[in-house]
């Protein structure tokens, strides 16, 4: 019987990992069906952590955070759990080896991972001129043309960030308007140096051996092909949260969700069930940054010392 388990060991699960065992809980195993460290460990610039003074990879940041947070007595256990129950005050965790783990009290931190849009080039140019954060590789696109494939919110307000970084922001959506909220496109208005591609579709990001130099769009009217001249497209249709198959049974989720999937959780990472804690991408509003991660890493694992006492 586990005091604590995790799911998920991203920046999320292993700090809160560190403050539930440094904070005395003795039996908490971290579930992580790879190498620890979660998706930042695939970016390959991190200059906006607070303290890292150095550039460094996403793998380079993350290096020796599963030590730090093993030191108190964390367990790593290289396995997927495919479910998540509850039954009285007890939780069941279904492993993909096929055998179950009880646990008193649960975090859920399995993240999500941004949509494809699908184009030509976008996986070739992933990492050297494609991305789907603005805010963590803007600054490389520093005074250059870039572009923004999308119409929502996200998109929008990425779009926007971008525009007082970059030169020239060209922001393509398939739609004649944005899905965004009247407030961010009244703002995207405001900025001169947004061009907006409205009513095309993205066909092609093209490159060569040091990346992305152009992206191919294409009228929805006239079929027309042009080429935006652009060293870096970011890509903003969406994310996936990976818990479906975690916490739904027959359309029914374990927790309260909203429509996209994203857990409902409080200030403190609480879900809508006792002892059930969520943080990380995988909860509504996330910032989808490291450092705010990490933050509710270090709630849950608070909140699952108070829980348990």
């Amino acid at each position: 019987m586990l005091d604590f388990a995790i799911i998920g060991g991203g920046p999320a699960g292993l700090t809160a990992g560190l403050y539930a065992t440094r904070g005395g809980l003795a039996n908490v195993t971290m579930f992580e069906k790879g190498l620890p460290g979660g998706q930042i460990t695939q970016s390959s610039e991190i200059e906006n952590y607070p303290g890292q003074l150095e550039v460094v990879t996403g793998m380079e940041l993350m290096d020796k955070w599963p030590e730090q947070c093993k030191r108190f007595g964390l367990k790593h256990e290289m396995n997927e759990v495919t479910k998540l129950t509850k039954n009285s005050d007890i939780f069941t965790l279904t492993l993909g080896s096929g055998e179950n783990v009880e646990a008193k009290s649960v975090l859920i931190a399995t993240g999500s991972v941004p949509k494809a849009a699908g184009v030509k080039g976008e996986a070739e140019f992933f990492g050297r001129g494609v991305s789907t954060c603005a805010t963590c590789d803007g600054f490389f696109y520093k005074g250059k043309d870039v572009a923004v494939v999308g119409g929502g919110d996200t998109a929008v307000e990425e779009a926007i960030f971008l525009a007082n970084i970059c030169k020239t922001v060209y922001i393509i959506h398939r739609r004649d308007e944005f899905r965004a909220s009247p407030h961010e496109v009244e703002k995207l208005n405001s900025y001169k140096n947004i061009i907006q591609i409205l009513s095309h579709t993205t066909e092609e990001i093209i490159g060569d051996n040091t990346g992305v130099t152009g992206i191919i769009v294409k009228s929805k009217e006239t079929n027309e092909l042009k080429t935006l001249d652009v060293l870096g497209a970011f890509i903003f249709v969406g994310r996936d949260v990976l818990n479906q198959t975690l916490i739904q049974d027959d359309g029914t989720f374990l927790c309260d969700t909203n429509k996209s999937g994203e857990v409902i959780v409080d200030l403190k990472m609480k879900t809508s069930v006792d002892g059930l804690f969520a943080g990380g991408d995988i909860r509504i509003d996330a910032p989808k940054q490291v450092v705010c991660a990490a933050g509710d890493g270090a709630m849950a694992g608070i909140s699952a010392i108070a829980y348990l006492q």
